[in-house]
Parts: structure tokens; sequence; C-alpha cells
């Protein structure tokens, strides 16, 4: 029988615990889910694709069927290289709705096999955004609450260095 293959794609600068909480999600609906790290060339990213993708990996290290790759390009090409049937795609609230549903529909034209899943992280998570908690955190905030400890310690370590300190 054929794995059922899910993609998670995002630039993820963070991975952020709402992430986290979409891919375990995904994990319990497929037999393996692969975060897909964006080289994000349209984004000032924090973090290096290196650093993003060593982060991802961290957080994820424990959950079953879950990889983590780089991808450039478009997202259904990485879909049909890795033979996945869907892709999934979290969504906090209606402007991401919004946003997502367009691209699903785009996506269903470049390739109609693969069904974009929507899963809604626990509502604690939903405020949660990867711009906010960059913010928050260059401002000195605590995102102890938001991100994994790991990525908390690297997001004080590249402000403090952006600082020059």
């Amino acid at each position: 029988m054929t794995p059922r293959i899910a993609v998670y794609s995002g630039t993820f600068d963070p991975f952020t615990l709402g992430h986290d909480d979409v891919v375990r999600r995904a994990a319990r609906l497929f037999d393996q889910v692969i975060i897909a790290v964006a080289v994000a060339h349209h984004k000032k990213t924090l973090f290096s694709l290196e650093a993003r993708v060593a982060q991802v990996q961290v957080a994820t290290k424990n959950i079953v069927g879950v990889k983590v790759l780089s991808f450039d390009g478009l997202i259904m090409d990485f879909c049909a290289a890795h033979k996945a049937c869907a892709v999934v795609r979290g969504v906090r609230n209606l402007t991401d709705f919004d946003y997502e549903a367009q691209m699903a529909a785009m996506n269903r034209k470049l390739r109609p096999q693969v069904e974009t899943v929507f899963l809604l992280p626990d509502a604690a998570l939903q405020c949660i955004s990867s711009t906010l908690v960059r913010e928050i955190s260059k401002l000195g905030g605590d995102v102890g609450q938001m991100v994994s400890p790991a990525v908390a310690v690297a997001l004080a370590e590249a402000h403090l260095a952006a600082k020059g300190v």
C-alpha cells in the first residue's frame, strides 16, 4: 500500500508552538509528514535556511513519521517529487483562510491530484505568528510560551548578535 505523504511548507522563521501543533495533528492523519522549509527569496529572514531546518528538526525529532527538508521553487513540484497526496496548511483565523483558500485553488490548478488540508491549531496557540514572535523577542519580551526553549535561546542570541553584543 502506498504511504500517504503530506507536505507542510513554510518559512518557519522561527518555528513556533503553533507550527508544532499543526505538525502533530497532521502526523496523526498521514503516514509521513514532510516539513518543507522554504528558501524564501522574497523575505529577509532572521535565521539562515540551515538554522531554520535545524530548529525544525530539533523541535520535531520525537514526532513519528516526520521528515524535515529544505525546498526552493513551487510547492506543487516539491509534492510531485516526494509523491505527496496532500499539502497541510495551518489556519488561525479568517485572514489566514482567505489567503490559504486562494493558494489552495491555485495549487489545485497546478496539480489537481494533491489535496489541501486545513488544520486549526489549538485555540491557545492561534494568536501566535512568527512575525509577532520575532518582534516580541527583538523588543526583549518573553516568547517562552510561543516557541520551544531552543528557539527562544536562538532568538535571544540572534538579537544580541544584531546589536553587536
